[in-house]
């Protein structure tokens, strides 16, 4: 995968790190924001790969980017709640920021601006 694969492995590794978390959680919160924290972070990962294929990168950019969005609030939420260590949030967050990064920057490059 050409230039991409930066942001693709930072998905990667968000996942590797954002997925055992999730499974900590809270039985009361494991089975409603810990699967929706694997599935956002699952889905960012795979519209990403889509994105790397197709000619329409854009499209799975700013899909990616919506999804990013809705996991930062998950992740608050989380937090909030007491599912995710004030540590782990600052730590996931700023793993979730510079991927978000990663993305605006590959969204840029392929929309030519």
């Amino acid at each position: 995968m050409k230039k991409e694969l930066p942001a693709i492995q930072k998905a990667l590794d968000l996942s590797k790190d954002l997925i055992p978390r999730a499974a900590k959680f809270p039985k009361a919160y494991k089975y409603v924001l810990g699967d929706r924290v694997m599935g956002h972070v699952l889905d960012i990962q795979d519209l990403l790969v889509k994105a790397a294929y197709s000619q329409k990168k854009v499209v799975h950019l700013d899909e990616a980017n919506t999804r990013l969005e809705q996991l930062r609030f998950v992740l608050r939420l989380a937090n909030e709640l007491g599912g995710l260590s004030n540590k782990g949030y600052a730590h996931v967050s700023k793993q979730v920021d510079e991927l978000g990064r990663q993305i605006g920057g590959w969204r840029k490059q392929a929309s030519g601006k």
